[in-house]
């Protein structure tokens, strides 16, 4: 198939290109890389610089002739989209808008969508969330992405064009930037790597559903296939606090540093888990690797890339 992976410069997609490039996919990355990195991409996929609300994106498709895009371009960091809830809009609910009328009028089979659990579903009323959860998002982000699922909901009824949503938790690993909630581990790992003194917001109780990378690239392997449709959530079912976190990361990294807290941040959610039951009876996933085992995957590649930065 011939597959355009949109962000595929960051953190999830380029991991996602990888396991396409490998599958033998004809994969295209589209990036602004205003926080993808060249390093990341994979080469033998093509790259195509451009924003996706560039509007001439419609004459990328008609030459490319894609079969399947799948959408990880975004304004991902919720503090932003709560200072600037336009810039949000306009890259995520506009941008996706820009891509699926290109998909529509250019025949596109298929879009997969890296969408959010744990900001749409905001404060949970049960737990685990799954996928019938009322979905009250508190941030711009998170209406942002909920928007972009009603809005495949409306293409696939109106235009017959399929979809998958995959409503991501707290995903880390490998490649990871500091923006995002699961952006903690990439911020105390590399803290504690080099030697500095990560802060705990609050008392650290907090809990999130932690993902691996590499299960959410099975899943969005998965999601390529005619019987995967819809929503689902990709999760562990696991909750975990941020001092869980610091004490998992502390022995990986040898650290000495010590537990320190700040103040709590306003309006922090305190519980967010999802259920991950649908995604394992419609397509046989299930998450493969734990928090200790993914969290110390992830601290060797920081302790790589600060090992290549210290003899650069």
């Amino acid at each position: 198939m011939k597959i355009c992976v949109t962000g595929g410069a960051g953190f999830i997609a380029s991991h996602i290109t990888d396991a396409y490039v490998a599958l033998g996919h004809d994969v295209v990355v589209i990036d602004n890389f205003s926080s993808g990195k060249h390093e990341n991409v994979n080469p033998k996929a093509r790259v195509i610089e451009m924003d996706v609300t560039d509007e001439s994106i419609l004459e990328v498709f008609k030459s490319e002739k894609f079969d399947v895009v799948n959408h990880h371009a975004a304004q991902m960091d919720v503090r932003r989209s709560v200072t600037d809830p336009k810039f949000d809009a306009v890259t995520n609910i506009i941008g996706g808008l820009n891509m699926y009328e290109a998909a529509r009028e250019t025949g596109v089979k298929k879009i997969i969508f890296a969408s959010t659990g744990g900001a749409i579903y905001g404060e949970q009323d049960y737990f685990p969330a799954d996928e019938k959860h009322p979905q009250q998002p508190y941030s711009p982000y998170g209406i942002s992405k909920l928007a972009n699922e009603k809005y495949l909901f409306y293409y696939k009824q109106i235009h017959g064009m399929e979809y998958v949503a995959l409503r991501y938790t707290n995903v880390y690993g490998p490649r990871q930037n500091p923006h995002g909630e699961a952006g903690v581990v990439a911020i105390f790992a590399g803290k504690m790597i080099e030697g500095g003194q990560p802060i705990i917001n609050g008392d650290g109780l907090q809990t999130r559903d932690y993902v691996y990378v590499g299960d959410v690239v099975r899943a969005n392997v998965l999601a390529l296939g005619d019987n995967a449709q819809g929503i689902y959530n990709v999760c562990t079912t696991v909750e975990s606090t941020v001092v869980d976190l610091f004490r998992i990361l502390k022995d990986a990294t040898g650290s000495d540093c010590e537990e320190k807290h700040a103040e709590a941040k306003a309006g922090e959610q305190m519980r967010s888990v999802c259920s991950f039951k649908k995604i394992e009876s419609e397509l046989g996933w299930t998450p493969q690797v734990v928090l200790k085992d993914g969290l110390e995957r992830t601290v060797e590649f920081f302790k790589e890339k600060h090992a290549h930065r210290a003899t650069a």
